[in-house]
C-alpha cells in the first residue's frame, strides 16, 4: 500500500489538525512569542503557497491567529528532504510575500507573519536562519545601508535533533515528532515499536475513533515510506498489535491487502 508524496500528507493531516497545532505551537514557540498569541483563535486556512516543482520536497500550512490583539499568521514550512535547502530563507519571503499580497489587496495593510521551518532529514541542518547570510558582504555594509535592505529569522524546528526527554505535548504531537524524526535515520525495527507505542497510547483516547483514525494515518505513513519492510516484520507487528489494540490489528490488516 503506497500513497503519493507520504510525508507531505501526513504532515498535513496531523499538523492540520487545528488542536495538534494548538499543542505544537504552545510547547514549541519561544515564551516571548506564545505571550502575545491568542492560541484560542488559530483557525487553519486552505490556500498552499508552495511553488508546484517544489512540492515533492516541501509542504505548507497557513493558521490565522489574534498576534498581539491584531489578525496575524503563523506559517509552517515542512521540509521533507533529506539534506536542508541553502535557499530556503529565500522561499519562505517569496512565499510569505504572496501572503501579504492577498492581504494588501484585501485591507491596505500587511498582517504580522511568524515563519516556521520544521525538518526531518538525514543531515543535521547546518545553515544561517537568517536571510542576511544569503546576501554578500552583509556585515561589512554601512548600518545605513543595511536599513534599507530587508532581512529576517526563521524558527527552525530540526526534529532529527530532538531527543525523546525534548519531545513535549499531547499523544498525537509526541508520535508525529517522533515518527518523523526516525522514520529517514533509524532501522524498521525502531519504527515499529514507535506505532507499537502509539497503539497503546491510542487507547487513552476517550473518542475511540480519534485514536483509530490516528493510527491509521500513522500506519499508513510507515507503510508508504519504508521499503524495508518484510513480511516478518509485519506478522510480528500485527500478532503484537492483536494484544494491545485488537481494532487497530484489523485496520492494519485491512490496509495491507490494498
Amino acid at each position: 500500500m503506497k500513497i503519493q508524496n507520504p510525508h507531505d500528507k501526513f504532515f498535513k493531516k496531523t499538523f492540520g489538525n487545528v488542536d495538534i497545532a494548538k499543542d505544537f505551537l504552545s510547547n514549541y514557540l519561544p515564551q516571548s512569542i506564545m505571550s502575545i498569541i491568542d492560541i484560542d483563535t488559530l483557525e487553519a486556512q486552505k490556500d498552499s503557497h508552495i511553488d508546484k516543482k517544489l512540492k515533492e520536497s516541501f509542504s505548507d500550512l497557513l493558521f490565522k491567529a489574534t498576534i498581539n490583539n491584531r489578525e496575524g499568521y503563523l506559517y509552517l514550512l515542512f521540509e521533507h528532504k533529506s539534506y536542508p535547502s541553502r535557499d530556503i530563507a529565500l522561499q519562505l519571503l517569496k512565499y510569505m510575500v504572496r501572503i501579504w499580497d492577498v492581504k494588501f489587496k484585501e485591507i491596505g495593510r500587511v498582517p504580522v507573519i511568524i515563519p516556521l521551518v520544521i525538518y526531518h532529514g538525514k543531515k543535521d541542518w547546518n545553515i544561517s536562519r537568517n536571510l542576511s547570510e544569503m546576501i554578500l558582504s552583509y556585515d561589512q555594509l554601512p548600518r545605513d545601508v543595511k536599513a534599507l535592505i530587508p532581512t529576517y529569522k526563521y524558527l527552525l524546528y530540526d526534529l532529527s535533533n530532538f531527543t525523546d526527554e525534548e519531545i513535549k505535548g499531547e499523544v498525537r504531537n509526541r508520535i508525529a515528532i517522533m515518527i518523523m524524526r526516525d522514520i529517514k535515520r533509524k532501522g524498521i525495527g525502531a519504527i515499529l515499536e514507535i506505532a507499537l507505542e502509539a497503539a497503546v497510547l491510542m487507547q487513552q483516547f476517550e473518542d475511540k475513533d480519534t485514536g483509530l483514525e490516528y493510527f491509521e494515518t500513522l500506519i499508513r505513513y510507515i507503510f508508504s515510506t519504508r521499503s524495508d519492510l518484510t513480511r516478518n516484520n509485519y506478522n510480528e507487528f500485527i500478532e503484537k498489535v492483536e494484544t494491545t489494540y485488537p481494532e487497530g490489528s484489523e485496520m492494519v490488516m485491512t490496509l495491507a491487502q490494498l
